[in-house]
């Protein structure tokens, strides 16, 4: 099978099966890894025997190598500085102090439980030091929970991959050599990571400005000149000393992401793209050259030892560097569960396992089957939980409360006052000091300044809302907004308006959301705006609410898209399971939800006229039990204002 076109099939039915394991994880969003590994161990030498890693040779280690390069650099450039200063101390402490916690801790038990000898049972924990971004980072974005938490974990599991991988190189060689002199273990770490750290900082920035100074470069070039960067980064480090490179890799990325280069967010893309097919290529690999009679020979003292890992070992770990902290007691217990490791861990047992057998040196395989082991249990029992487990915690992040609000205008002031009064805080941004003045005199939270300063995000608490929403006049401006906000503070619900009679037609706009998932249109398409805080303003407007049902849902909600498209009303927030929500498409109303809406009545325009006042009166809640209450539309007039625009919406 090691002709040509043998090693040619090996690749083909290695890429089929690792995206299609991606695609079955998208399909019952579960962790891609869980499929990747069954995938792996079903193709593999104790499966249906069609897959062989072995005959790759040395290829496999050179691919194992650039792939969690590649893997360890996309993870840095998914890092944000501003984030981790947040969790900078807890962060700290896991990647330092929670090393040698979890080291001492694992060592101890695979020794006492699993019966290995003590520098094998180290060896171990070197390996399982680490948790890895590669099972972290898909699994908190299915299980979305709090920024903090997701920070404090993504953080984590890129930093502390090279971290643990050197430390295990470091004990490897010890074993190898017989010299356990605790100066040799020290230096020997801090050296390659001093290594990795420089040449990555360094060469990152280079990187970052030869980018930024070559304008010449096509789109298509930009990317492959970032990955040829990359790797050759990592030889450099390599050549210099082995594994510093890993530390390069995280090192390249923070800076290139720090640096804020051109088409930073097709980089993102390409490099995730390119990430995910070095994850499943390496998985169903690794998977496939391990056999399952090695996981059987472990004995129980290998599940003892995997158990007292993470449920002894990781709570202590946890709770010792997070003692300080401020984060609440959900949010240290969610922590402590959700540690699964990955690929870094099974790629270098893979190759230490092959180094020890070649050196004569027994407890290669048992240690690579109980690190598998261990990948194994963390995943199935911790991924499979984690979404389960935040939500009885209540931390995920579509719990948030709190919005952000870009737009000073009447309508932006009555969303912020219906928010607040329901106690979640809502900050409005405008560069309109004066209009951010008339906010606060309504007892309103407004910041006369730009929202794409990213500083006044900050300080308007983006970190912690639960709702970003643009709605000045311009579309494409909301766009830019919104998308910035994703990308950089990943609040769980990102809207934005498309004004119809805005500067903007909004139709730019509206032809480019559908490219970015994270992005919702608020209210209705193509929105008028002006018209609504004209309406505001002079007081011909009524607030209402209404609760939907069942069965006639589908009947309230067509009578509601009729008044919407005659300009009528206005759906803005949902009431659902206790929070509000600004109403996105009228599609997601549930059966039980309360609508909370604006209903065009000239009537408190004519009160005001007569009684000789000046300004309108105040906007109470009045709660309508049935939509059809609403005066209905004439059958030609909601014909009419579907086929042409209104008179007020040139």
């Amino acid at each position: 099978m090691d002709t040509p076109l043998g090693l040619m099939l090996q690749i083909v039915i290695t890429v089929l099966a690792g995206i299609g394991a991606q695609v079955l994880a998208d399909l019952f969003k579960v962790p891609s890894i869980v499929f990747l590994l069954l995938a792996g161990i079903a193709l593999g030498v104790d499966g249906l025997d069609v897959l062989h890693p072995q005959e790759l040779g040395v290829g496999l280690e050179v691919i194992v190598a650039l792939s969690v390069a590649l893997i360890l650099f996309e993870g840095g450039l998914n890092l944000e500085l501003r984030s981790l200063s947040q969790v900078s101390g807890s962060l700290r402490n896991l990647v330092t102090l929670g090393t040698l916690i979890t080291l001492l801790g694992g060592g101890m038990a695979a020794h006492w439980l699993g019966e290995f000898p003590w520098a094998i049972a180290f060896l171990y924990a070197a390996l399982v030091v680490v948790t890895g971004p590669t099972v972290v980072s898909p699994l908190l974005k299915q299980v979305k929970v709090d920024r903090q938490v997701a920070t404090l974990l993504e953080g984590e599991g890129v930093l502390i991959d090279p971290v643990g991988a050197i430390l295990a190189v470091v004990v490897l060689n010890i074993i190898l050599s017989g010299d356990a002199d605790p100066l040799t273990i020290a230096s020997g770490l801090l050296v390659r990571l001093g290594i990795g750290a420089i040449i990555g900082a360094v060469g990152g920035w280079l990187l970052a400005l030869f980018l930024k100074q070559a304008r010449f470069l096509s789109e298509e070039l930009h990317n492959l000149v970032v990955l040829a960067g990359v790797w050759g980064l990592f030889g450099l480090a390599q050549s210099i000393r082995s594994e510093a490179g890993l530390m390069t890799a995280v090192i390249a990325g923070l800076v290139v992401r720090a640096s804020a280069i051109p088409d930073q967010r097709l980089l993102l893309r390409f490099k995730s793209q390119l990430t995910i097919l070095a994850v499943s290529v390496l998985f169903v690999l690794l998977a496939a050259d391990l056999p399952i009679a090695s996981l059987f020979a472990l004995g129980r003292g290998a599940l003892f030892t995997v158990a007292v890992l993470m449920f002894v070992v990781r709570p202590l770990n946890v709770g010792i560097c997070t003692f300080n902290s401020n984060l609440t007691w959900q949010q240290k217990l969610f922590v402590c569960w959700v540690a699964p490791r990955g690929i870094v861990s099974a790629s270098v047992a893979s190759l230490f396992a092959i180094l020890l057998t070649q050196q004569g040196i027994s407890g290669g395989e048992a240690i690579k089957a109980l690190v598998f082991l261990t990948i194994l249990s963390t995943v199935f029992l911790q991924g499979l939980t984690a979404k389960w487990v935040a939500q009885l915690l209540g931390i995920t992040s579509r719990q948030a409360t709190g919005a952000v609000i870009v737009g000073c205008n009447p309508l932006s002031q009555l969303l912020a006052k219906l928010f607040q009064e329901r106690g979640e805080a809502v900050v409005l941004i405008d560069t309109d000091l004066a209009a951010c003045q008339l906010a606060q005199q309504e007892n309103l939270t407004a910041i006369a300044s730009s929202a794409l300063d990213t500083r006044t995000l900050e300080q308007a608490g983006l970190d912690s809302a639960g709702t970003f929403l643009a709605m000045t006049n311009n579309g494409e401006v909301n766009l830019v907004l919104a998308q910035r906000a994703a990308e950089e503070f990943r609040p769980p619900r990102v809207m934005a308006v498309f004004p119809s009679d805005g500067p903007a037609s909004g139709t730019t706009a509206l032809e480019a959301k559908p490219n970015n998932p994270k992005l919702q249109l608020a209210f209705v398409p193509q929105m008028p705006l002006k018209t609504w805080n004209r309406y505001l303003g002079e007081g011909e407007v009524k607030l209402g609410a209404t609760l939907l049902r069942e069965p006639d849902l589908t009947r309230q909600q067509n009578h509601l898209k009729a008044l919407i498209t005659a300009e009528k009303l206005m759906p803005l927030l949902l009431e659902q399971d206790g929070r509000l929500l600004v109403v996105s498409e009228l599609e997601e109303a549930q059966a039980g939800d309360r609508l909370i809406f604006l209903y065009h009545d000239p009537t408190p325009k004519l009160i005001k006229k007569l009684a000789g006042m000046s300004t309108a009166p105040p906007l109470t809640l009045e709660t309508i039990p049935e939509v059809e209450e609403l005066p209905p539309l004439p059958a030609v007039e909601t014909l009419e204002a579907a086929e042409a625009p209104t008179s007020s919406n040139p």
